[in-house]
């Protein structure tokens, strides 16, 4: 993968870490949202069935922006998308805070959902642009960014709802993303007005090992979907403590926030496509462990378990991605990524409810392991001469998997 410009001096850490403080704010009020769905019903009355039209709302709209908007910053326009995205993240968290309808809620969740989906992929394009040689630590560091700022929302709003009111946590990350906006502004992007690319990204997936880096990306987006859908429910008819629910999802996440940065350089010494599919076969041994297990506790140890595995494994899917996309598509296939990512993560998590309602615990977490050993089986399939490439080696040019030509 080339540089944008061999000359420049490569991104500094305090750089990427600034990009993902501001990773890490827009993910915070994703968090908090999901921790006062019940005070939006107990105040202002509306129904478990239109709460999940918002949540979904948010996901669609992201979808949306990651395929169709994400590429403008393939054009020279990064570090503007960055800044739309952060004004557009600002609208919907106001919207969010003082909306008592369902339609203004929705509206807000809907407009939250195409900052994220406009910024992530953009932020990604200026990070891997920005010093190829340290493409896995960087896209690990700003993981992790990512998941702390999902798990500070659920604090902050248990820390400020009582005392200040229920606009509070929206509020005070809406005021963090305009000051966002400052770090976006102050930072140095070489971009090229002139980038040729393609308005949508779909042509990239003639690239077999571009596809197999999405192969790998849905699988662990397909464990994510099964696990948000059925890991309270599963623990709830196991007459566990909620304190065990709660405090399995914050052991899950917490090693990605220390150790995601190291999965990242892991993926670039070794290759994506070696760590990534034997990290997916390792976490489906874990989802069937979860409809096997008949202690909640025992299911906690496995939680934290898994938890490490992730946290070195799923930085994979964005830096093969990174490593295979062409050098003025950056943002179109992280953007494309991620769309997949979070309608697969949907999609399943319906599946996933529907089978625990029906056949029950084991069938559920076990089409699950299977869908992710069939997808991470793709992949390693699909990434032919890549399989032991590595972020720091050339691209294969010559292997006709890795062309593509037209425009979708």
């Amino acid at each position: 993968m080339a540089l944008a410009d061999p000359l420049a001096p490569p991104m500094t850490r305090r750089t990427v870490m600034s990009l993902g403080v501001i990773m890490a704010v827009m993910a915070s009020g994703y968090g908090v949202m999901f921790t006062v769905l019940d005070d939006y019903r107990d105040r202002f009355g509306i129904s478990e069935s239109r709460l999940g039209m918002i949540v979904g709302i948010g996901f669609l709209s992201s979808f949306l922006a990651q395929i169709f908007l994400a590429p403008l910053a393939d054009r020279g326009h990064a570090k503007s998308i960055v800044v739309v995205g952060l004004l557009l993240n600002f609208v919907g968290l106001v919207m969010l805070a003082f909306g008592q309808t369902t339609v203004v809620l929705l509206i807000g969740r809907f407009v939250m959902g195409i900052g994220l989906g406009v910024a992530f992929p953009a932020i990604r394009r200026i990070v891997i642009l920005g010093d190829a040689d340290r493409l896995g630590d960087n896209l690990g560091l700003l993981l992790a960014a990512d998941v702390a700022g999902f798990a500070v929302g659920p604090l902050l709003s248990a820390l400020v709802v009582g005392p200040l009111g229920l606009p509070a946590p929206f509020l005070m990350i809406a005021t963090a993303s305009l000051l966002s906006v400052f770090i976006i502004v102050r930072i140095n992007v070489e971009e090229r007005a002139d980038a040729e690319s393609s308005k949508l990204a779909f042509d990239l997936l003639k690239i077999k090992p571009y596809a197999a880096a999405v192969c790998m990306g849905v699988a662990v987006f397909v464990m994510i979907g099964t696990f948000d859908a059925l890991w309270v429910v599963m623990l709830d008819d196991l007459e566990a403590s909620e304190w065990i629910a709660n405090v399995g999802i914050t052991l899950f996440v917490l090693p990605m926030i220390f150790l995601a940065e190291r999965g990242g350089r892991l993926a670039q010494r070794i290759g994506p496509f070696r760590v990534g599919p034997v990290g997916l076969i390792i976490g489906a041994i874990y989802m069937l462990m979860y409809g096997l297990l008949p202690s909640a506790l025992v299911m906690l140890g496995v939680g934290v378990l898994h938890g490490v595995t992730d946290s070195l494994t799923v930085s994979s899917s964005a830096v093969a991605v990174g490593m295979v996309t062409p050098e003025d598509r950056h943002a179109g296939g992280q953007g494309l990524l991620g769309g997949v990512q979070t309608l697969s993560a949907g999609a399943i998590a319906v599946v996933a409810g529907f089978l625990y309602e029906s056949y029950g615990r084991f069938p559920a977490y076990a089409v699950c392991a299977i869908t992710m050993v069939a997808l991470a089986v793709t992949a390693f399939i699909l990434s032919g001469s890549q399989r032991s490439a590595t972020p720091d080696g050339p691209l294969d040019v010559n292997d006709p998997a890795n062309a593509v030509t037209g425009h979708a």
